[in-house]
């Protein structure tokens, strides 16, 4: 007997997602966990495995289409066994109901349902009327690549209104960029040119709404500066430690184990805000924020106090490949408890960086510096490093985020008190 495949929500929060590019073929065999789909989340791209075996009767979400956490998306079966009817095709967004089931209960203002797919019509055709009807093929689709859809997409291009160069007039990623957007009304006219909208994509929509979720938590932040001499004689150490194609250890490799241990003594900053409840972790999950094009992205390193230093290095290198690559999973952006946002390769002095919630804290880490300093009365150069701590005040207070940022510097300043 058939059955259906779904979207899966992969993560909390997930409402949606893109089809990126199908890995079998209508007709194909398919085993139990064999990878089947792309797709992409507002957090990821990964492959999804088939949860179960038979033969791939038929695609309903083709690719570069948006779908919806739950709604079928194919068909898997016995070879030569009917697709039931009603799943045959996706129903289209503008198609009129044949039929009423059941009606939520409208909230009070709502407009009436029978009128909402007219007063969407409205909106799409504008004040012309309706638009010349789009010329498709291949079922009812433009034939386009992945890259060119998502490119499309983000740029706000008909890809209906494109000719292709590829194969059979398949849509490539150059069609696209060759592409004319359609002209800017008046208002969008300065006296030096048109001014360029840069739709928000998937990754830049998740930030916007994270980011207003963090600027409601009432935050404050505290700031020390450490000497590193002693951090950089052990990155020197362990440099020398390191093979030919071994990885070589940062200091936020280093900055990462010592907040680890850092952690593990204040467990009040190893927590998340639940409401009316607060969340102690056991382990040190490290959250290292990512720059990729067009986002940021928070991979995390699990249970960092138990790790060495050489063993962070390794998963960083690791995690930071992948996420720059899109071949990051689900797994690898859940069960943060602290994030570190380190802006010192870019010669920035001092920054403070935006709560990652629900999680109580985030460190940010500048560039160390040769600065003058007096110490026991006689002026030294001492390279230094400036730590930047925003704290959650719902979860903690300022003198336990004090005791933590102490402990983070004086490890640093001598790692042997870590052991």
């Amino acid at each position: 007997m058939s059955s259906q495949v779904t979207l899966p929500r992969l993560g909390q929060g997930m409402e949606s997602g893109t089809i990126v590019r199908w890995l079998k073929s209508e007709g194909d065999k398919v085993e139990k966990g064999d990878p089947l789909y792309e797709l992409d989340t507002e957090k990821v791209t990964q492959e999804v495995e088939a949860e179960a075996g038979g033969v791939l009767l038929k695609i309903l979400a083709q690719e570069g289409e948006e779908i919806e956490v739950g709604k079928a998306i194919a068909v898997i079966g016995e070879q030569g066994e009917d697709v039931p009817a009603e799943t045959s095709e996706p129903k289209a967004e503008t198609e009129e109901p044949t039929e009423v089931t059941e009606e939520e209960p409208a909230e009070e203002g709502e407009p009436a349902p029978e009128r909402e797919d007219e007063r969407e019509r409205g909106r799409e055709e504008g004040p012309e009327g309706p638009s010349e009807p789009e010329q498709r093929v291949n079922g009812g689709r433009v034939k386009a690549s992945p890259l060119a859809r998502r490119i499309a997409k983000e740029r706000g291009i008909d890809l209906a209104q494109l000719s292709g160069t590829g194969p059979d007039g398949r849509i490539v990623a150059e069609d696209v960029e060759r592409a004319q957007v359609a002209p800017e009304p008046a208002a969008r006219l300065t006296e030096r040119g048109r001014v360029e909208t840069v739709k928000l994509n998937q990754m830049r929509k998740t930030i916007a709404r994270r980011m207003t979720e963090a600027w409601e938590a009432p935050a404050f932040q505290i700031a020390m500066s450490a000497d590193m001499t002693a951090s950089i004689r052990l990155r020197e150490a362990l440099l020398e430690r390191v093979e030919e194609a071994g990885v070589r250890p940062t200091y936020s490799d280093i900055l990462t184990k010592v907040v680890a241990l850092a952690l593990m003594r204040h467990r009040d900053m190893n927590a998340h805000f639940g409401g009316d409840e607060v969340l102690l972790f056991p382990t040190a999950n490290i959250g290292i924020a990512v720059a990729v094009p067009h986002g940021l992205v928070v991979p995390v390193i699990q249970s960092c106090e138990a790790k060495t230093i050489e063993e962070i290095a390794v998963a960083r290198a690791d995690i930071v490949e992948r996420t720059r690559g899109g071949k990051l999973k689900v797994e690898d952006l859940e069960n943060g408890t602290f994030t570190i946002s380190n802006l010192g390769m870019y010669g920035v002095e001092r920054f403070t960086a935006v709560l990652n919630p629900p999680q109580a804290g985030i460190l940010a880490v500048g560039a160390i510096e040769e600065r003058a300093v007096v110490e026991d009365g006689e002026l030294e150069i001492q390279p230094r490093m400036d730590l930047t701590l925003t704290v959650d005040h719902r979860s903690v207070d300022g003198a336990t985020a004090s005791e933590f940022l102490r402990t983070v510097k004086s490890f640093l300043e001598e790692p042997g008190l870590a052991l």
